[in-house]
């Protein structure tokens, strides 16, 4: 009988390639899987499933993973305002863990013997891919033909030919990977630190050029609805963010960060919703958190942002730091408005039955209702103490 093998499957070139060769050079009956994490239409999915049956795999299977995708990290990624070196949402990094966890499990519910993926030996997503199988099928021989063979596209073109897979491999001029937390885009400009990608690039055209506001409503933390009418999810809610602000070419830029094997990188990505999602989201925390609260969610946040793109989604800790950020959010309830122009957005304001900036307290820089002027100077006293303490002595003593 001939081994099991699950083949995370795209139906680009690495993984059409990867079929032909672990089916009839390596033997293996090829199961293939793609994983929707937002990023594709029907049609998109019958046309891979369309080419995974005529490359002769024996099954192909696709997965709808955005709401456990949501409920199990977009969320948290809220949560934490994660934004990766205060700028990029993680729409790759994320999504790539969901994707191999799926695959991981199906792997494993069809008594695979092995799993493969296309990746190269030179990103991120060869190392997720592998942590998550090690992890969730230990034992398992992992397979990466693109990895292990150091292949060129022209390489893999003329092996196909010689398979009777000819199809049109022409590469565009940029790499397009959509979701529903962002899409990425690769192409010439961002191997190079010093260019930015043209208009051309970017996949959703500026098509909306007069401002508009509108207002974000969370509860408990979670985005539930737009101007004042409530989603049916907040899967929902961040879709009509999306077909309402992309438009004006917000939420564009390029992440520069380390790779997970040390070298620097650059990808540009446009994720409107997401960008002002987790800014609206932080001022409403601003006025509903204390000082503390504010302080261990930024660091704890980042730690969590950190583990997530270097594939440690299922480290225990983040399970710990989730159960944190998730404690933090019971007052982080109210209505956020937010300006919309071309290319870029502000806050407004927020209003909040939690908002500590709450009038009853008094004024900011007027009068106070809670304290008076000789409690604010017996506290700056004693508040000086030590580091006056500490003068005091190393004067004497020098």
């Amino acid at each position: 009988m001939k081994k099991k093998l699950v083949l995370a499957f795209s139906g680009g070139l690495d993984t059409t390639y990867c079929v032909k060769y672990l089916a009839e050079d390596c033997g293996y009956e090829v199961h293939t899987v793609i994983v929707d994490t937002g990023g594709f239409s029907k049609e998109d999915l019958a046309d891979i499933e369309k080419k995974a049956y005529e490359l002769g795999v024996t099954q192909h299977k696709c997965v709808y993973q955005v709401p456990k995708y949501y409920q199990e990290c977009i969320k948290f990624m809220i949560y934490g305002n994660v934004l990766k070196n205060n700028t990029y949402p993680l729409s790759v990094s994320a999504e790539r863990m969901f994707q191999a966890l799926a695959i991981a499990e199906y792997a494993k519910e069809i008594g695979a013997d092995a799993v493969a993926h296309g990746s190269t030996g030179a990103g991120n997503d060869q190392v997720r891919f592998d942590v998550v199988f090690h992890i969730l099928c230990p034992g398992i021989e992992i397979i990466t033909p693109i990895r292990d063979n150091k292949l060129s596209r022209e390489a893999e073109i003329d092996y196909l030919k010689a398979k009777g897979v000819v199809r049109d491999w022409t590469k565009a001029a940029y790499s397009i990977n959509k979701g529903i937390w962002g899409t990425s885009v690769g192409g010439k400009e961002t191997l190079t630190p010093d260019q930015y990608l043209p208009e051309a690039a970017w996949p959703t055209p500026v098509s909306k050029t007069t401002p508009e506001e509108i207002s974000l409503e969370f509860e408990n933390g979670e985005l539930v609805g737009l101007n004042g009418k409530r989603a049916t999810s907040p899967i929902e809610a961040i879709l009509d963010l999306r077909e309402i602000a992309q438009p004006f070419g917000i939420g564009r830029d390029i992440h520069v960060g380390d790779t997970i094997i040390g070298i620097k990188g650059r990808v540009g990505f446009e994720a409107a919703a997401p960008l002002i999602i987790i800014k609206a989201h932080h001022l409403l925390e601003k006025h509903t958190l204390t000082k503390q609260q504010m302080y261990w969610k930024d660091i704890l946040g980042n730690y969590y942002g950190t583990l997530l793109h270097e594939g440690q989604f299922l480290e225990p800790a983040m399970r710990n730091i989730e159960s944190f950020l998730e404690d933090t959010q019971k007052s982080v309830t109210g209505s956020v408005k937010v300006h919309l122009a071309p290319y870029n957005f502000y806050l407004l304001g927020i209003t909040s039955k939690f908002d500590l900036m709450s009038s009853k307290f008094g004024t900011y820089g007027e009068m106070n209702n809670t304290w008076s002027g000789d409690d604010v100077r017996g506290f700056s006293k004693i508040l000086a103490n030590q580091a006056m303490f500490h003068g005091l002595v190393n004067q004497e003593n020098h």
